[in-house]
């Protein structure tokens, strides 16, 4: 009888917590991307094109142009004593101009890693650590275009 009124309350307290993510859904994009023009790392360019294609065709009146230029650098941070990288610290930064509002945007993102035996893996997740500067750099883009 005191489990099942301990997990009933668990359940009630968690569910009616009131937790959402901030960018499970964009409902309040009052713009649309026309067109963006890409200079920089391709890599991370062509990752930001895949998250910021959501944003385009929108059907509204305020329709944007953007050019970003991204640059990516992995900088190393610390060696061991016989010479081996140990750990780098990966930096991405993009600088958005809007066209019609003259605005400019600049969003950093930077992550330390570590460095493994296999080059492969390590190749991998530097990849996946991208793929994730992409993903929160267009959903700051996109919060930043929101509050205009």
């Amino acid at each position: 009888m005191k489990k099942n009124i301990i997990v009933f309350s668990l359940i009630f307290f968690l569910s009616s917590c009131g937790f959402t993510p901030i960018y499970q859904k964009n409902t309040k994009v009052n713009f649309s991307i026309e067109q963006v023009s890409y200079t920089g790392d391709r890599e991370l360019n062509n990752f930001l094109k895949i998250n910021i294609s959501k944003y385009k065709d929108k059907k509204t009146d305020n329709k944007i142009n953007i050019e970003a230029n991204s640059t990516y650098q992995k900088i190393i941070l610390s060696k061991d004593s016989a010479g081996e990288i140990t750990s780098y610290q990966l930096e991405a930064e993009v600088i958005f101009l809007i066209k019609p509002l003259n605005k400019k945007i600049k969003i950093t993102e930077k992550h330390i890693m570590n460095s493994m035996s296999d080059k492969i893996e390590e190749a991998r997740y530097e990849r996946t650590i991208k793929q994730n500067f992409a993903s929160s750099i267009s959903n700051k883009l996109s919060s930043e275009l929101i509050i205009n």
